[in-house]
């Protein structure tokens, strides 16, 4: 069996910069242990595997480690990949058929635009493992779904952070911060999700699911330019629309081959 496969670099137009994610073009659906072997071979935060699917396409996410319910960055690589291959018109909104229900991928200029769901948070008390990691910087904690949300004192403090990845095996953790004053910038953040195989995502489309709602309580707005902080950064325009997030992104490919299985 020959698979198709890309390797995108998303939330970016450069090369090794944003996040990297493989891109699987699928005739059939292989079974999980199949899907699971190629996600660990490719060793990135995400594997998305695509086949045709009524009017669209089934979207299934892998890490090195399990499946994901919902991956941004594989899903804004998916759409690049379909579009650029020519599999979709450019002026065709493309379905994804997911864990997570119906996605909608569309064209925005040179950026992509994801319809995803809204994840809220409520408060939580930090785990008293975590305490020393954060010293004094800690603003606020929250739970969103799966994670946790440390707000920080700044966003040096984000940029700064300096992770205890033994710790953070247990949970995963978004870290974030307003942006400075003279920043282009609304809120940065980082994501830890150790418990998948991924010590830190360089940038997370789902993470800000969850921080669009967190930060329009905060900034009493709905609208926002993002930054993840990450060694290889990202960039993305994000907005709260009732239970709705639309994330934009761009991205590049920059590797194209066969799995030959």
């Amino acid at each position: 069996m020959d698979i198709r496969f890309f390797q995108v670099d998303a939330f970016t137009n450069q090369p090794f910069k944003g996040n990297q994610a493989g891109v699987c073009l699928l005739e059939s659906m292989p079974d999980d242990a199949t899907l699971a072997a190629i996600a660990a071979e490719n060793n990135l935060a995400e594997t998305a595997f695509l086949l045709p699917e009524q009017d669209g396409y089934r979207l299934r996410w892998f890490s090195p480690l399990v499946e994901i319910p919902l991956c941004g960055h594989a899903t804004l690589a998916s759409a690049h990949v379909l579009w650029e291959a020519g599999l979709v018109p450019p002026e065709t909104t493309i379905q994804f058929y997911t864990l997570s229900g119906v996605l909608t991928a569309s064209r925005s200029g040179d950026w992509i635009e994801l319809d995803f769901p809204a994840r809220d948070s409520e408060p939580a008390v930090l785990p008293e493992l975590w305490q020393p990691m954060f010293a004094q910087t800690i603003v606020h904690v929250a739970y969103s779904v799966d994670r946790y949300i440390v707000e920080l004192a700044s966003d040096k403090a984000v940029a700064d952070f300096k992770p205890d990845r033994q710790l953070l095996l247990a949970h995963k953790c978004i870290i974030t911060a307003r942006a400075a004053a003279d920043s282009r910038y609304d809120f940065i953040s980082r994501f830890f999700a150790g418990p998948i195989g991924i010590d830190e995502d360089p940038v997370t489309g789902s993470a800000h699911c969850s921080l669009a709602p967190y930060w329009a309580e905060r900034l009493h707005k709905n609208d926002f330019f993002a930054y993840q902080a990450s060694a290889r950064g990202g960039e993305l325009k994000v907005l709260l629309q009732g239970d709705r997030v639309l994330l934009k992104g761009e991205a590049i490919t920059v590797i194209e081959g066969i799995f030959r299985i």
